[in-house]
């Protein structure tokens, strides 16, 4: 199955759910026409998904409506603390993280939700918890 069909049905299954989308903007090197149509899917299946910019630190929440440019950063530098943090404040039941998982975390972080790492390389980066999907 290709990972389309994937995240597509693993969306689909998750509607009813409190979901969002995490992107990381601390690089350019993503194929970004592949981040818009994600951010279009979700909000074809959820119209107005929660959708979070962030590198090392959270940079824009908006929603998958109203998302009109991605601020990329191009620095290298990212951490998925403020971005987890943010979705146990805000109830979210699954999140979707589109990253090449190089960033860091706070280790004692509890993370009591699904997280879907979509990974936007052919690169298997050994995930620190959730499930991934590779993009590619």
């Amino acid at each position: 199955m290709s990972w389309q069909k994937q995240l597509l049905s693993i969306i689909t299954k998750a509607k009813d759910e409190n979901i969002a989308v995490a992107v990381d903007t601390s690089t350019n090197e993503y194929p970004i026409d592949t981040i818009r149509n994600i951010i279009s899917l979700f909000n074809e299946v959820k119209a107005n998904t929660p959708l979070v910019f962030a590198d090392f630190k959270i940079r824009e929440i908006t929603d998958t409506g109203h998302a009109k440019q991605i601020p990329f950063m191009n620095h290298g530098k990212a951490s998925y603390t403020e971005s987890l943090e943010w979705a146990k404040e805000n109830k979210i039941d699954k999140l979707f993280y589109i990253t090449d998982v190089t960033g860091y975390f706070w280790e004692d972080l509890k993370v009591d939700y699904d997280i879907f790492w979509l990974i936007p390389d052919q690169f298997k980066p050994k995930i620190p918890f959730g499930k991934s999907l590779n993009l590619v």
